[in-house]
């Protein structure tokens, strides 16, 4: 049969529409110059080139202080990798390696045996004299002591409530030694990069992050001083729970269930002292929306409240709400802080006080039943060296996924709402080194030089050779 034109246009719009269509289903959208993927315009070119884009696989937080993680728990180190450092931010691998020290396995009869010094190695990101260069800074702590044997039961059997089976079910494939990514050694780069972004916050707005263990099963202090405790009173004894009383309790409690091959869950508080003002934003980036993500991220994370929690809802709106009035010293303050330091998701200068609920470690060595991968019902008493009850531990790692929270906020709240009307932008508009545009910083710079290295005393201080 012949084609009319008619025929042909008709047959080429439904080309047209059936193309469309298959461009919606697949997330693509049509412009002038033809199907585009819809992040085109803001993807990076190398991701631009294929019509599919992948997003990060979930190892990577923040948006311009971001922390990417590598590692497993019985490879050959874990790790970070944290892009958006502030430059010329004095940092020691002794800073980075006492956060680490707080988080690392052995430190006691109720944390896990398993011996790792952690010791750190600043790979990246810091100059020879120890002060940022604002480039990536790259972090590894070796693992030593692995005994990938005490994992032979659960190479076919999923240990209850643990991530084995979910990741069999995500990827086909599991690091049967150890658990892999589901580790609480994941958390080793957090805790590193917590360190940096801890010193940010210090040296910008004097903020400090104290988190604490307030509740071991039953046994829950309500004695702590947010205002006056200290790191050292936290560090005073192995549960990290400043209320000395009830610290005792909290180790029996643990005791009882780690002779019995058993684990216990607990609740770990935080308070920031000192935080910005208006870090967060409406609707979908509130901060303690932020923060909820960071803490759920933690492993073994099952809860979060923020000021009063679900304790609020208990109260009528005259007993919950925080009234204003004016400090003589900072200015606009409340009188309670039931909203624990934000209010429209948006910080406002008070303390931010916050509770994270762990659930009770889910390797243990007393016999359960389960399912191996072959869909066969069997009964695993599992091996290894794990924590019966990781609050202790999680102290530091709390502080650090709070202070990575806060430091990227800050960090975006300067960059969009302290741009216009700032003051003098010069170094902004210059650039940062004021001797390549500015006649008095060349001549003060000149004078300064003669007490210091000569240009070739300094090529050989820092010679490659």
């Amino acid at each position: 049969m012949k084609t009319t034109m008619c025929d042909a246009s008709r047959a080429s719009a439904a080309r047209a529409t059936r193309a469309r269509a298959r461009d919606g289903a697949e997330g693509r959208e049509t412009t002038r110059g033809g199907v585009r993927g819809r992040r085109a315009a803001i993807a990076p070119a190398n991701e631009r080139r294929g019509e599919r884009v992948v997003p990060r696989a979930g190892s990577t937080f923040g948006r311009i202080f971001r922390v990417t993680t590598f590692g497993e728990s019985h490879g050959g180190g874990v790790g970070c990798v944290v892009d958006g450092v502030p430059p010329r931010l004095r940092i020691t691998r002794e800073e980075l390696q006492f956060e680490l020290d707080r988080r690392r396995p052995g430190q006691s009869r109720i944390t896990t045996p398993r011996n790792e010094a952690d010791a750190c190695e600043i790979l990246s990101g810091v100059g020879l004299d120890g002060v940022t260069l604002g480039t990536p800074v790259a972090v590894l702590v070796r693992n030593k002591d692995q005994r990938s044997q005490d994992y032979g039961e659960i190479a076919v059997a999923y240990r209850p409530s643990h991530a084995d089976a979910t990741y069999d079910m995500k990827y086909g494939v599991r690091a049967i030694a150890g658990g892999g990514r589901s580790s609480a050694r994941e958390t080793i780069g957090r805790v590193a990069a917590g360190a940096i972004a801890k010193k940010v916050l210090k040296e910008v707005a004097g903020t400090e992050i104290l988190a604490y263990v307030s509740a071991v099963r039953d046994v829950k202090t309500d004695a702590v001083n947010h205002e006056t405790m200290t790191m050292d009173d936290i560090e005073a004894n192995i549960v990290r729970c400043p209320d000395e009383a009830c610290a005792q309790k909290m180790i029996d409690a643990i005791d009882e269930v780690r002779v019995k091959g058993d684990s216990c869950g607990g609740v770990v508080t935080c308070v920031v002292r000192s935080p910005p003002r208006g870090l967060g934003a409406p609707a979908f980036d509130k901060l303690e929306a932020d923060l909820a993500k960071a803490m759920l991220s933690l492993p073994a994370t099952k809860g979060f409240e923020i000021g009063s929690g679900f304790d609020g809802t208990l109260q009528k709106g005259s007993e919950h709400n925080d009234e204003f009035y004016m400090d003589s010293d900072k200015g606009l303050r409340t009188r309670t802080n039931r909203s624990g330091g934000i209010q429209g998701g948006i910080s406002n200068g008070e303390m931010i006080e916050m509770k994270i609920a762990f659930k009770p470690t889910s390797t243990i060595t007393q016999a359960q039943n389960t399912v191996n991968r072959d869909g066969v019902e069997t009964e695993l008493k599992a091996r290894g060296r794990h924590d019966p009850c990781v609050v202790p531990r999680a102290v530091p790692m709390v502080e650090a996924m709070v202070a990575l929270t806060l430091v990227d906020h800050l960090m975006l709240q300067h960059a969009q709402c302290n741009l216009i009307d700032a003051g003098d932008m010069t170094s902004l508009v210059q650039g940062n080194m004021a001797t390549l545009y500015d006649a008095d910083a060349i001549v003060a710079a000149a004078a300064a030089s003669k007490a210091q290295m000569s240009t070739k005393d300094m090529s050989d201080a820092f010679s490659e050779d």
